[in-house]
């Protein structure tokens, strides 16, 4: 029987939107206020599931301490407080939206758990904007 197990983080971070391929004017268009030349900032809200078989001698899918640990070294204090186009190796060279974002962070994660373990993080920019990604 699988069970999916859940945590809620959050990080504050900087960024813009805008390929450095189009002129200003173009960014400006299709990202809007989101490409300001002086970056903007949000408040991410992140809920980590992890899903799997549970564990007969402990009955958990996972210890979620360890999961609370892996959350706040590669995502907490990999990001929080951050430009995210300036300090954040992966964003020099990709577009920090939402959705490269979630799947920056689904990367970092994935790679610190078990390979029975299914993963799904859900990025929230803003309490109405967020996005899905389960590495598909």
């Amino acid at each position: 029987m699988k069970v999916t197990v859940s945590r809620k983080a959050h990080f504050n971070a900087a960024h813009r939107l805008f390929n450095p391929k189009w002129s200003d004017e173009k960014n400006k268009t299709i990202f809007g206020k989101c490409s300001n030349l002086n970056y903007h900032g949000h408040n991410y809200e992140l809920i980590v599931s992890v899903r799997g078989e549970l564990d007969p001698e402990t009955g958990f899918v996972m210890n979620l301490d360890d999961l609370r640990k892996i959350i706040e070294v590669e995502v907490e204090e990999y990001l929080d407080h951050k430009n995210l186009n300036l300090d954040v190796e992966e964003f020099k060279t990709l577009n920090p939206t939402a959705e490269n974002i979630v799947i920056v962070i689904w990367k970092k994660i994935k790679a610190k758990l078990e390979n029975h373990l299914d993963l799904k993080v859900t990025l929230y920019e803003t309490p109405r904007n967020f996005v899905e990604f389960s590495g598909e």
